[in-house]
């Protein structure tokens, strides 16, 4: 909806509000025009209901509103004697409504001194369920959310297990756009698998039409910078809901969106290239945090094999082990059986030998000599120092890293919109140069230029856009310049040969930023054993910061023994005092 539309219904429910209520008014001693004016009927209302002004703005707070409004349906009955079970069900299945047919038709009293305390045992637990959900809504939508890292695209930066509180307001907290939600979920409601917010699954469009928001955001005090950690919603998402693996793109609201985190290495207005697997930025390389760990892919030959227990010994966890064999063992299918019996899988077929990689377990000794194998070696995942240190390794032969040659399919800005294509001769290793856009910066628009822009010009900033021959038309009208209307962000994984990052869906538009990541509560892994399942050393750090990752768990711990001791001996006190 646009703020015109926004503001006509405003209107709307003002008025729906004042027609319902205005003989309540002049029965709680007001005037009966106080409950058609906006926001301060609001106020009004909560002098009627005896209840602190500040409500007033939890009305006008996406999603918050949503839990408050039977709150006030509810607190409007009861200030005039409407106290039973029954108006109570009435006033919230109806919507309110059936605070009309009490305002036309019964004579109440206006209860100026109602007793604020619940009746019951289970008003009370109610009303402490609703204040605390409030509470946590507030925090985890403008101030703090925790999020869990589910992948290995951060590895070893972040692990998979990590815990983080999430601050949306290092960059400025985000109005949530999507208006009529369910508090403190995301894009799915847990158990029974459905969407949290309006949709209709015959039109995947209509979330659309379901009272949206425009976006806006509050200030922040920090602007992100290159190599930041970034929380923000996939921009070409592909999960229907986080339950459901991916198959296609499908259409979601900007906040709904999958949440991905990544660290920008890219913002706007700079310049970005990868050669050699390393970032240049505005032509210098890109230095990363002491933090950081980056991971590439290396070619690691190996003298003997390589079991499972030597590929845990060295914290090798993503890894493929490939090796060479006689093409007449292959071709004997008794070998061949027992190669699919222990998931090997052949990658090339040669006159004389066959190539195949094993990424399920180790080759122990026993496979390695029975089938005869050629030196292998096997493609990891490491970061430069473990790299250094299988160097020295006495059955280590040679630690090389692999670098991507040639073209790689779906690199952007490629296979837009599922239809394949291969623009420039890039691929994950090698990229670029691009520009990433900048608020209010115009660029150059052509056939050839199009194909990076085309996806910010038509989906995130809502033109029409249409290319006739060689001319290309915004808005129905011809152009050869762009001015972008928001910052775009690159954003990439540190585990570079396995991440989904924008070197495949491109860039990261502004409004789909979350937040900044800035600490971690708890580390999960889920291959430990009984306490090592929790990795102790992750506990309470932060995420950024200089220098090397430090844990406050036992500062934390310590001040929570200063709390009991205090609360105990003040109890003591009070009691001696009695």
């Amino acid at each position: 909806m646009s703020l015109y539309q926004w503001f006509i219904f405003f209107l709307i429910v003002q008025l729906v509000h004042g027609l319902g209520t205005w003989k309540l008014y002049e029965k709680a001693g007001r005037k009966s025009w106080e409950a058609f004016i906006p926001i301060y009927n609001s106020i009004v209302l909560m002098k009627i209901l005896n209840r602190p002004t500040w409500w007033t703005l939890l009305l006008f707070i996406p999603i918050i509103n949503l839990i408050m409004f039977p709150v006030i349906w509810v607190e409007t009955l009861r200030s005039f004697g409407k106290n039973s079970t029954a108006d109570t069900w009435l006033g919230i299945f109806t919507c309110g409504l059936y605070i009309y047919y009490v305002n036309y038709t019964q004579d109440v009293k206006h209860v100026a001194d109602r007793s604020l305390v619940a009746r019951t045992k289970t008003g009370d637990t109610v009303s402490s369920l609703l204040f605390a959900i409030v509470v946590a809504t507030l925090v985890h939508t403008y101030v703090m959310q925790p999020y869990t890292i589910p992948s290995s695209s951060l590895e070893k930066s972040l692990l998979i297990g990590d815990f983080l509180f999430v601050s949306k307001f290092h960059y400025g907290a985000r109005v949530p756009m999507t208006t009529v939600a369910a508090p403190m979920v995301h894009d799915t409601l847990p158990f029974i698998h459905t969407k949290s917010y309006l949709y209709d699954d015959n039109n995947p469009e209509s979330w659309k039409n379901k009272l949206q928001l425009p976006y806006f955001r509050f200030p922040g005090f920090e602007k992100i910078e290159n190599s930041d950690i970034v929380v923000f919603n996939w921009p070409r998402d592909t999960l229907f809901h986080m339950y459901k693996p991916a198959d296609r793109r499908y259409s979601k609201p900007i906040d709904k969106k999958t949440n991905y985190v990544k660290r920008c290495v890219g913002i706007a207005g700079d310049s970005l290239q990868i050669k050699n697997g390393d970032i240049f930025i505005n032509g210098k390389l890109l230095v990363l945090p002491e933090r950081a760990r980056p991971q590439f892919c290396y070619d690691v030959k190996l003298k003997n094999g390589a079991d499972e227990t030597y590929l845990q010994q060295n914290e090798i966890k993503e890894y493929n082990y490939v090796f060479k064999m006689e093409r007449k063992l292959w071709d004997n299918n008794i070998v061949r059986q027992f190669l699919n019996d222990e998931r090997i899988r052949v990658t090339q077929l040669a006159k004389d030998s066959v190539n195949a990689y094993f990424n399920a377990q180790g080759v122990t000794a026993d496979i390695y000599k029975k089938l005869n194998l050629g030196i292998g070696y096997y493609q990891a995942n490491l970061t430069a120092q473990k790299a250094d240190l299988l160097k020295n390794d006495p059955n280590v032969e040679s630690v090389k890293r692999f670098i991507k040659t040639g073209v790689e399919d779906g690199i952007y800005p490629d296979a837009q919109d599922g239809k394949p294509t291969t623009l420039n001769n890039w691929n994950s290793d090698n990229f670029g140069p691009i520009y990433i856009p900048k608020a209010g910066a115009t660029v150059k628009l052509d056939l050839k230029s199009l194909p990076f822009y085309k996806i910010i010009i038509s989906e995130y900033e809502k033109n029409k856009l249409k290319v006739i021959g060689n001319d290309i038309y915004i808005n129905d009208k011809k152009a050869t310049t762009y001015t972008f209307k928001q910052n775009y962000y690159w954003m990439m994984g540190d585990n570079r040969n396995n991440s989904l990052d924008a070197r495949y869906f491109g860039y990261t538009p502004e409004d789909h930023i979350v937040g900044k990541p800035v600490f971690i509560w708890m580390s999960w892994d889920t291959n430990g054993k009984g306490l090592n399942k929790i990795r102790w050393e992750r506990l309470f750090t932060t995420v950024s910061g200089d220098g090397q990752p430090q844990s406050y768990f036992k500062y934390f711990l310590g001040l929570l023994a200063l709390y009991f001791v205090g609360d105990y001996f003040w109890k003591k006190r009070k009691a001696n005092k009695a």
